[in-house]
């Protein structure tokens, strides 16, 4: 267990800081301010992509930088402008569905576009590509159109296998082509640029602010939050995680409707 107080707090969202209802509770929110007066940084680290930022942000009162899209974008929140953007390219793009389609049959793609001009991409799905989510204003395009301009993160759902089991069959096929990753149960893979990850967005960070790895504590739920708990001096893993990120952690607090990080940070703030 750390001793000292981070100079760095960094959390996921979705299934940490975020309550299931997609909520952030009092008691969160007001230890996140504690964190801040204390003298510490705090950074929203996410798989979300930036449009979906304001409702967290407006409910923590965060304004500072995020990374979004798995490390691929460093997110101001005050000005609502991409100031980082690493982007897996159209070719390596297009040869990652290829390779995949003929491992996995059957299998669908959509993508977060690239930003253009520090302004956001939007989101665009092949046709036989379903949707979990409301993403707004949805491109409905053919794979190679998609892919043209880049890509923040390229999205592959397999609807008869789970993710587990689909990053596995991925990472064979695709070996160190594209970062691989996953946040949910479903059957969707999240494919970013080589070497690009949570740990990778927030290192360059914690670099530009002087802060080292040792003096950071990271909470995470999912696989795609594993880079970044590894990294971290102080990994947290919540009670509702994933079973690797709970043999990773360096502790484990409560549930994400129990307030689990605000559990944590109260120990030093």
């Amino acid at each position: 267990m750390a001793v000292t107080a981070p100079r760095l707090v960094a959390s996921d969202l979705d299934g940490t800081l975020v309550r299931s209802d997609l909520s952030v509770s009092d008691r969160t929110r007001a230890a996140l301010a504690r964190v801040e007066e204390g003298g510490a940084l705090f950074v929203m680290v996410t798989g979300r992509p930036p449009r979906w930022m304001a409702p967290v942000a407006e409910a923590t009162g965060h304004r500072g930088l995020a990374v979004c899209a798995n490390g691929a974008l460093v997110y101001d929140l005050h000005t609502e402008q991409v100031v980082r953007s690493s982007v897996l390219s159209a070719a390596v793009a297009a040869e990652v569905v290829e390779a995949l389609r003929q491992d996995l049959p059957g299998i669908a793609f959509a993508v977060e576009k690239a930003p253009v001009d520090g302004v956001p991409g939007g989101f665009a799905r092949e046709p036989v590509y379903v949707p979990r989510w409301d993403n707004g204003e949805v491109a409905v395009e053919d794979v190679d159109v998609m892919v043209s301009g880049g890509a923040v993160k390229l999205l592959a759902r397999q609807e008869d296998m789970g993710s587990d089991e689909l990053l596995a069959a991925a990472r064979a096929c695709l070996g160190p082509a594209a970062e691989l990753t996953h946040s949910s149960a479903d059957g969707l893979l999240e494919i970013s640029a080589p070497g690009v990850s949570k740990a990778s967005g927030l290192a360059s960070l914690a670099q530009e602010w002087g802060v080292d790895a040792s003096e950071v504590v990271a909470f995470g739920d999912m696989p795609n939050d594993l880079p970044m708990l590894v990294w971290a001096g102080h990994a947290v893993g919540m009670a509702n995680a994933h079973p690797q990120v709970l043999a990773s952690v360096d502790e484990v607090t409560g549930t994400n409707d129990e307030d689990g990080v605000a559990q944590v940070l109260e120990r030093w703030f």
